[in-house]
């Protein structure tokens, strides 16, 4: 089974100082037949204006991942953290059994372009966490980068949930497959440029979903930053 879901269709929302698209029901969006894929729950695509961010606020039992496209992203949290990310860079944040935040654009002249993905745990109640870790152009161009899953490997965060979460920058004769086990499916989300995904055509913003397949496929590429998510 492979099923679009196009950018144009996505939830919306525009506050001023933040404007999002919702991929699947979030706060005042719902839609009953986008509440998720497996354990993935929210891909929000947010553009946060300079100076602007969200207030302290708290979450639990949801692994929260951030992955900034363009800009900067300022970071607190009530278990000590403090940091500024970047592109390249990737933030978990295990919400566990609660956890209080709050992100801010630290720029005075720059929004900043960031996607925020929650992916439901496998385990409740566990003691929060934070981590990040760093993945430049390099190590993305052309092949498809591992960034979190749920051991750590390669350099990637750890989430608590049997899912792996790759990046990869692709253009022009690039080509990349992923193999999926009996059982697991695949999400697809386009952050920027054009990509061909196992035959169909997405541009920035439109997502696969794709369940029963053996393989994902990423082909005739333009200028395209892509995210892919192995899932249960």
């Amino acid at each position: 089974m492979i099923a679009i879901r196009k950018s144009s269709e996505r939830g919306h929302a525009n506050h001023g100082w933040l404007e999002a698209r919702h991929s699947f029901s979030f706060a005042d969006y719902h839609d009953p037949a986008h509440m998720g894929f497996g354990p993935l729950r929210v891909i929000n695509e947010d553009r946060v204006q300079s100076g602007q961010g969200f207030g302290t606020h708290g979450h639990r039992d949801m692994e929260i991942i951030t992955w900034i496209l363009d800009g900067a992203l300022a970071h607190k949290d009530n278990m000590g953290n403090g940091s500024t990310i970047r592109p390249g860079d990737v933030q978990r944040m295990s919400a566990g059994r609660g956890v209080r935040h709050s992100e801010f654009n630290p720029s005075q002249d720059e929004a900043t372009h960031l996607l925020q993905i929650w992916i439901e745990p496998d385990t409740l109640g566990v003691e929060p966490g934070y981590e990040e870790a760093h993945f430049d152009r390099a190590s993305r161009q052309g092949r498809l980068r591992l960034i979190a899953s749920a051991d750590g490997r390669d350099g990637s965060v750890r989430m608590h949930q049997q899912a792996s979460m790759y990046a990869t920058l692709l253009d022009g004769d690039d080509r990349v497959e992923h193999g999926l086990a009996t059982g697991r499916k695949a999400y697809v989300h386009v952050a920027r440029g054009e990509v061909v995904v196992n035959g169909q055509p997405l541009s920035a913003g439109d997502a696969l979903k794709a369940d029963g397949e053996r393989a994902i496929v990423l082909e005739n590429t333009r200028a395209a930053e892509v995210l892919l998510f192995d899932l249960p």
